[in-house]
């Protein structure tokens, strides 16, 4: 209900819901699927796990997320060789969703299938309705994972509007089994019967996680609203430094799960500086994410580091600041005067 969308199949973790879409959709040995090399390693080894190839579109570097001239491009060039993409997984980054529209556009030219990755971005917007009511695609994908925005200890989901698509996430969530008579090979031999008509896993999630989580989808909303008002403290004080933010587009209402800067000018070769500086402040800084095709596995199967230069300028320039509802204004005072002084 909160989505707005028609099904949903909540999994033991958005990896599993990443896996499970995939193979509904089809996906197998002969395919391909393309996502955006920012992003956690799940986005991508969820093709692998189905037996197919993965490839990457490159970032826009004032969003983070995928580019969609850059996937438009990849698209002419992979149609001329016959290598078009079965499904594309967009990632929305830190809780932006990517341009959907534009990419759904695309789809529906080339004929592909779409996974929106919002493992960041449950209770963000885009076109004022809910990411994840699947307008622009056919399978969504959350995450419950004890750091997003809100957490059934470890968990995921995946929604769709699809009926069919939605039985088979479920079947395949749960070993192949089916209890429904009418997706049964026989009728039923009773209440207690069940059958086995696909190869499925034990994904599922316990009901002691589903409680956990749905005790907090009530103040969803609000979580999201204040990390909205830290990430807007942010960026004005930040404004006069060499820091560039996320371009937040004016058709998305982002659900910061992260606050992702990136630094400019000259300020870019004390990257590595910054990040060991504020964790010796005790101030925990990440990097979201180092690129997925310069991990070792990935440059095994042939990628390059300058495959995806955006990715690239990203990785050596982006880091990632505490941003959560419970960060009291002391402590964002704290991190501003550090970033300050440093730079």
């Amino acid at each position: 209900d909160y989505c707005g969308v028609n099904f949903a199949c909540a999994t033991n973790s958005a990896t599993s819901a990443l896996h499970i879409a995939c193979l509904a959709l089809g996906v197998g040995e002969s395919d391909i699927v393309w996502t955006s090399p920012i992003s956690f390693v799940a986005s991508a080894n969820c093709a692998l796990y189905c037996g197919a190839k993965v490839d990457f579109v490159d970032i826009d570097l004032d969003t983070g997320n995928m580019s969609p001239s850059a996937l438009e491009q990849k698209l002419i060039s992979a149609k001329k060789t016959d290598s078009l993409p079965k499904v594309v997984i967009p990632v929305h980054l830190a809780g932006q969703s990517c341009d959907m529209q534009a990419i759904y556009q695309l789809a529906t030219k080339y004929d592909f299938k779409i996974i929106e990755d919002a493992s960041h971005a449950i209770g963000a917007k885009y076109f004022d309705k809910p990411v994840g009511n699947c307008e622009f695609s056919d399978i969504c994908v959350f995450s419950f994972h004890p750091v997003k925005i809100i957490t059934s200890a470890e968990g995921g989901m995946a929604v769709t509007n699809n009926e069919e698509l939605a039985k088979l996430l479920k079947r395949l969530r749960s070993h192949g089994i089916t209890s429904d008579p009418d997706e049964m090979t026989e009728l039923s031999h009773g209440p207690w019967y069940y059958q086995q008509i696909d190869l499925g896993f034990n994904y599922r999630m316990t009901e002691l996680q589903a409680a956990l989580g749905l005790s907090q989808l009530k103040e969803l909303d609000q979580f999201v609203a204040e990390r909205n008002k830290l990430a807007n403290i942010y960026t004005n004080e930040f404004k006069n430094l060499p820091i560039s933010h996320l371009h937040q587009s004016s058709q998305s209402y982002s659900s910061y799960h992260l606050y992702i800067i990136r630094l400019t000018g000259d300020a870019v070769k004390k990257h590595k500086e910054l990040i060991c500086s504020l964790r010796e402040h005790n101030i925990t800084s990440h990097l979201h994410y180092i690129p997925i095709h310069i991990q070792p596995y990935y440059q095994a199967l042939g990628f390059k580091k300058s495959d995806f230069p955006n990715a690239i300028e990203y990785y050596h320039s982006a880091l990632t600041i505490p941003l959560h509802p419970k960060l009291t204004n002391l402590e964002q005072d704290y991190i501003i005067k550090t970033i300050i002084e440093f730079l």
